[in-house]
């Protein structure tokens, strides 16, 4: 039972997230009628998504498509501990945020892959192979939809980038100690 759930979590994620870009007359519409109400509606989609995705991969049996090698955890933690950065830069809005027209997307894209290479299991593809895909897809929809891109202005230099990073490895740290509490410990012994 837990691939339907795994399947229907992936896809309340993509419908949340794409249903201003798929249907943006029908979101005008919703937002007219509801206000601010529209927010909390796509809110409750979005936390629906993800116990739907948690439960269906927690529940799905796992059917190995390929094995891990050991090298690869470490990887997996370099690689998540630079989309986390990534992801965060498009907060802090330093000169780095210059760079990127899709930080938050880019830095989700490296976290889908960087756990795609470790959960070689048929749960893993639809989760983190989704969640890529829909990362890929979104970028390309707003590339589509605005392809002239400038920058936001920075609200800050160099020092707002410099500050994201202990605020990122906080946060790297917190994520790793959720996983552990949930039976995957990414660091290993603590």
């Amino acid at each position: 039972m837990g691939y339907p759930i795994l399947i229907i979590g992936v896809a309340l994620w993509w419908v949340a997230h794409l249903f201003k870009r798929l249907m943006p007359r029908l979101r005008a519409a919703i937002t007219a009628r509801t206000g601010e109400g529209s927010r909390g509606i796509f809110a409750a989609l979005l936390l629906l998504a993800i116990v739907f995705m948690s439960v269906g991969y927690r529940e799905a049996e796992y059917h190995w498509l390929w094995l891990p090698q050991p090298w690869m955890y470490h990887l997996n933690n370099l690689l998540v501990l630079i989309a986390f950065y990534i992801f965060g830069i498009g907060m802090a809005r330093g000169e780095l945020s210059q760079k990127f027209r899709h930080p938050m997307l880019t830095g989700t894209l490296i976290w889908a892959l960087a756990h795609l290479m470790l959960m070689g299991h048929l749960a893993g593809l639809i989760l983190f192979g989704g969640l890529g895909l829909w990362a890929v897809v979104a970028m390309a929809m707003i590339n589509i939809q605005e392809p002239a891109w400038r920058p936001k202005p920075p609200k800050g230099g160099w020092l707002r980038d410099l500050v994201a990073l202990p605020i990122v490895l906080l946060v790297f740290w917190i994520a790793g100690r959720v996983h552990a509490w949930l039976g995957v410990n990414p660091f290993g012994a603590m």
